[in-house]
């Protein structure tokens, strides 16, 4: 199977917090942090996709895994993310690698998996595969901190919101060569991968969704 195309974040790296935090203002990273306290003490942590490390900083400040592989394709914002913590106590307990999930090793896996606005880049078909990878790297009982875009059911909100996501798109495959064009039905493809939302919360007028998901129970057998 071919490997999916990487967008290109760096060009946009120096300058990509400073847009998101215009737009967006504080939204998008208080979605990233909501449900960080819940991740277990001493647990194995993957962060795929965490820009310019933030989510890093967050991570420390409100919990104590025990081991971080930070996955990151750009290696404008991995370095980024490596100067961010180069003087925190917290530095020995992360590996920065460059590359996407198709980087991780067979053998590795995790009690909990981050995707902080990640999976919005791509088409549905390479979001499914991208989310089954993950899923396979992620232990049966690990929780699945999901945060990503969402376009309310209808009315006002939603002319808005399709209006930005047209608009965000449209920057990012000229600017990133992002592959996708419209937002894929995430929640669908994790509910076909077998996952359902524990808790979730919305930001930003709904736009911005912030998820706990886990690995559905199979059915009791009778």
């Amino acid at each position: 199977m071919p490997s999916k195309p990487s967008p290109d974040f760096n060009l946009i790296a120096p300058v990509y917090d400073t847009l998101a935090v215009l737009v967006f203002g504080q939204a998008q990273k208080r979605a990233q942090q909501h449900f960080l306290p819940q991740i277990p003490a001493g647990a194995r942590v993957l962060v795929l996709g965490g820009g310019s490390g933030f989510l890093l900083t967050q991570l420390f400040g409100c919990c104590t895994p025990g081991k971080v592989l930070f996955l990151e394709a750009s290696g404008t914002m991995l370095q980024k993310a490596r100067q961010r913590l180069l003087h925190l106590p917290h530095a020995a307990a992360v590996e920065f690698r460059c590359g996407t999930e198709q980087d991780l090793l067979p053998h590795e896996t995790f009690h909990v998996v981050l995707t902080p606005f990640v999976l919005d880049l791509f088409t549905p078909p390479e979001a499914a595969a991208m989310i089954n990878r993950l899923a396979a790297a992620l232990l049966p009982s690990g929780l699945w901190l999901h945060t990503d875009f969402h376009l309310s059911a209808g009315g006002r909100n939603r002319r808005w919101q399709q209006f930005l996501l047209w608009a965000m798109y449209r920057f990012f495959r000229k600017v990133s060569q992002i592959s996708a064009s419209r937002l894929p039905p995430l929640d669908q493809l994790l509910g076909e991968a077998g996952f359902a939302p524990r808790e979730q919360a919305f930001f930003y007028r709904g736009f911005i969704k912030a998820q706990v998901l886990q690995a559905k129970s199979p059915p009791k057998k009778i």
